[in-house]
């Protein structure tokens, strides 16, 4: 048994549990428990902490080491190794071949085993990475696609004159005017229309590369002096050029690519490499042919070669790709393609690719602590899923795992249930047993959905809302998805189904979002992890036919996991923009007044009100030369974030950082009265996050929790018009009592005349939807396509979908 004793990490109360080794042991618990406190934070924690222990000091350096936990004990543990979820937008550089480390094995493949033509030397295998100065086309820089600015691009509207920008790609505000003064400065005619300058100055506006400086008088205008100043022009290519390979911002970076055409590299035509590394081949074919197959195809064309008994370099090699590719094929992920970027990958392809990757180490004697193993899956990918985690536990070691599906949870050979609730109310060990004795747990939550789902909350039932109207889409191309048309009933909740690599989240999240985008001028918004200018090649551009219906839809909120900020500044307070309220109540108070305090003094980001010593975070980092870096709290404030001056104004009896330090439950009683504050408090109550802290950094909320306080900004808006509400997979990271509070809210919305449609794998959730639409049959190239759509009970019925059986199952039970 490993044995805890007195755990204090996060929400955890002094908690002591015993689990077994060489087992399945799955922790549950609503979300906010400290189920992950326990697994990840106390014993992964401690088992790193014990290992780094016996690394060298000097090598402990070099090492990104973990919080040592705050536990009194912990006996019998193995060492450990986690795989935890990965939230944020990893990069086109990034692909299914360096993920599982394969390009590697590939690369050296080429270059000890290849066959070169005569006149070239041997290449060192790093001539054969895009990513590589050795290997990276030189134009392209391996990306295989340049973005290649236009006249059409940077001049959409040729009929307008340059003072009424015509250019519509320089920048807005002073920036923009000074360069159009500027160019009236140098003698050009900025008040004709575009299309009337003669070709020779449209050319050296938009495209020369000189940066002449001259004197500029500006026009002089109403109540604003204005002097002479020396300005520097600046080509319309070379800005939007220089934002894009210079600019931190990602909306900045998005915005110029508006004004690019992306195409394939005229030099390498999109094959990302130099010219000599192509010219060597392997079974007759260079790098990037054998990168572009799928890993079924390439493992029968190095089979061969793998089994001979000759031990070359070639078949060495060839083996440990083939047992490398076996791992993938044996999850379901033969149909992938080494090149294929991350990006275009769904959560439960990179789910299953990243725990491949850690197992197939073939450790024994260890603990593989496992975030939601089975989260983003299919049902169908999932049996797989249990299969390989059967085998590691068969190798002799094993496995922790946080986990929220009933299945798996019925599947494990002990369970560990933390609660009764979440945060504050959490933190206890409820039971630690064998999972029938669950059963017997009354104060246990998940106990109900485990053993007696009739005592569950039961969701809204299937098909009891007609459509409104329809949107339909024909002919749309994107990734899988080749020419399908697709029709997307309005005013009803709408789950789009299929195993995991199936085409839901390009045709969801990425094409539906983008046409509705498009139709109502809105911008795309950039997440704090985008790249957008690496995110498909040109032959990835959405593509569709024709499309009716967008005149229904007159809003779009799109509703991800991706994190609501990359620093701990951001939290709940800040995003959800309650905190300008509860400023403008500090700033209203008579202290205030009296001092002349207004609403800025009271943001931890203003250098009058926040402490100086930690800028307003609340802690200073501390570099320790042999063991790992920690945080401590500020000694000035002592984490309170503000100086003394601020702290002085108290309202109600609390410090505006007494109030961050409020759950939202208790800050929801306090500021009843404050009607701007009070709206955002209960919409975040109602989407179940009741126990986050007002000022509970951004870096430790949960991908679902993120979701949730992105949904709960949007309800505490005024609805207006017709919305439609686009989700990728709500339920992901959720226990099902928070999933049952999060569609209560979501029917909520199309009960009040909005629409909704999710990317869903929960079948109680596509159980309780008015439409599915499944994609398939497949995934990669063998999906792509409708294989059924209708009310649940219909494709239920439909003897082609991966999903109906599933289906049938929860709609059999539910009746």
């Amino acid at each position: 048994m490993v044995r805890v004793r007195g755990a204090h990490v996060h929400n955890l109360r002094g908690v002591d549990v015993d689990v077994p080794r060489d087992a399945l042991v799955t922790f549950t618990g609503v979300s906010g428990s400290g189920k992950s406190s326990l697994a990840f934070g106390t014993m992964y924690a401690e088992a790193q902490r014990r290992y780094f222990e016996s690394v060298a000091p000097y090598a402990r350096r070099l090492i990104n080491q973990v919080q040592a936990p705050r536990v009194d004990s912990v006996t019998g543990l193995p060492p450990a190794v986690a795989l935890q979820q990965q939230r944020g937008a990893p990069t086109s550089r990034s692909s299914v071949g360096t993920i599982s480390t394969l390009s590697n094995l590939l690369r050296m493949l080429l270059s000890r085993a290849g066959t070169y033509p005569p006149e070239l030397g041997r290449l060192d295998s790093d001539a054969f990475s895009p990513n590589t100065v050795a290997g990276a086309c030189p134009e392209c820089h391996g990306l295989g696609h340049i973005h290649r600015p236009t006249e059409d691009t940077l001049v959409p509207d040729p009929s307008v004159s340059i003072r009424d920008k015509a250019i519509a790609s320089w920048p807005g505000a002073w920036l923009g005017k000074n360069l159009r003064d500027i160019l009236d400065t140098l003698g050009y005619d900025i008040d004709r229309p575009w299309r009337e300058l003669p070709q020779v100055d449209r050319d050296w506006i938009l495209f020369t590369d000189e940066e002449p400086v001259v004197t500029v008088h500006p026009v002089r205008e109403a109540g604003r002096i204005q002097r002479p100043y020396r300005g520097t022009y600046m080509s319309a290519r070379r800005h939007v050029m220089r934002t894009l390979s210079d600019s931190k911002s990602a909306s900045a970076r998005k915005r110029a690519l508006r004004f690019v055409e992306t195409v394939d590299c005229p030099v390498c035509k999109g094959r990302r490499l130099r010219p000599e590394s192509l010219s060597v081949t392997f079974a007759g074919r260079p790098i990037d042919a054998l990168t572009n197959l799928p890993g079924a195809e390439l493992r029968a064309i190095l089979a061969p070669i793998a089994q001979s008994a000759d031990e070359t370099v070639q078949s060495a090699l060839s083996r440990e790709i083939c047992t490398r590719l076996d791992v993938l094929l044996e999850l379901g992920l033969g149909y992938l393609s080494l090149d294929r970027a991350t990006p275009t990958l769904s959560s439960g392809e990179m789910q299953r690719l990243r725990l491949a990757t850690t197992l197939q180490s073939g450790l024994f004697g260890v603990v593989y602590v496992l975030d939601e193993p089975s989260a983003g899956l299919h049902p169908a990918d999932a049996e797989p899923l249990m299969r390989v985690l059967a085998r590691i536990i068969d190798g002799g070691n094993s496995l922790f795992v946080v986990e929220h599906d009933m299945d798996v949870v019925r599947q494990a050979d002990w369970v560990v249930d933390v609660g009764p609730s979440a945060g504050e109310q959490g933190g206890l060990i409820l039971y630690s047993g064998p999972v029938a004795g669950l059963q017997g747990i009354k104060r246990s939550v998940t106990r109900r959905y485990l053993f007696d789902d009739s005592d569950a909350v039961q969701r809204a039932a299937s098909g009891r809302r007609q459509p409104r109207g329809w949107l339909r889409l024909a002919g749309v191309t994107r990734h899988n998805l080749r020419g399908i048309d697709v029709e997307i009933p309005l005013g009803v909740m709408t789950a789009v189904t299929g195993v995991s690599g199936s085409g839901k989240s390009t045709l969801v999240t990425q094409v539906l979002s983008e046409i509705v985008r498009d139709h109502l001028g809105s911008e795309p918004v950039a997440g704090p992890d985008d790249d957008p200018s690496e995110r498909d090649s040109a032959t990835d551009r959405l593509r569709v036919d024709r499309v009716e219906g967008l005149d229904l839809i007159t809003r779009l909120v799109q509703v991800d996991q991706k994190p609501i900020g990359r620093t701990p500044r951001s939290n709940l307070a800040t995003y959800t923009g309650l905190f300008d309220g509860v400023r403008k109540v500090f700033a209203q108070t008579d202290g205030a007044k009296a001092l002349g305090y207004g609403v800025g003094r009271f943001s931890f980001n203003v250098t009058e009100g926040r402490c100086e010593t930690c800028q307003g975070e609340g802690f200073v980092a501390v570099e320790l030369l042999f063991l790992p870096g920690t945080y401590s709290p500020c000694p000035t404030c002592h984490g309170a974030r503000y100086n003394d001056e601020t702290l002085q104004i108290t309202w109600e009896g609390r410090t505006i950082a007494g109030v961050l330090d409020l759950s939202v439950d208790a800050a929801a009683d306090l500021f009843g009265d404050v009607p701007a504050v009070a709206r955002s408090l209960q919409t975040l109550q109602q989407v179940g996050l009741g126990y986050l802290r007002l000022g509970q950094p951004a870096t430790e909320l949960s991908g679902g929790e993120a979701q949730r306080i992105k949904l709960a900004t949007e309800l505490q808006r005024a609805q207006r018009g017709h919305t439609l509400y686009l989700l990728d997979e709500p339920t992901t990271g959720l226990h099902p009592a928070d999933v049952d509070v999060l569609m209560r809210q979501l029917h909520g919305l199309v009960d009040a005349g909005s629409t909704v449609v999710l990317v869903e794998h929960d079948m109680d959730v596509v159980a309780g939807a008015d439409w599915v639409i499944d994609l398939g049959p497949g995934a990669g190239d063998e999906g792509g396509h409708v294989v059924a759509a209708g009310r649940p009970a219909d494709v239920a019925r439909s003897e082609s979908s991966r999903t109906a059986e599933y289906l049938t199952a929860r709609i059999n039970s539910d009746q």
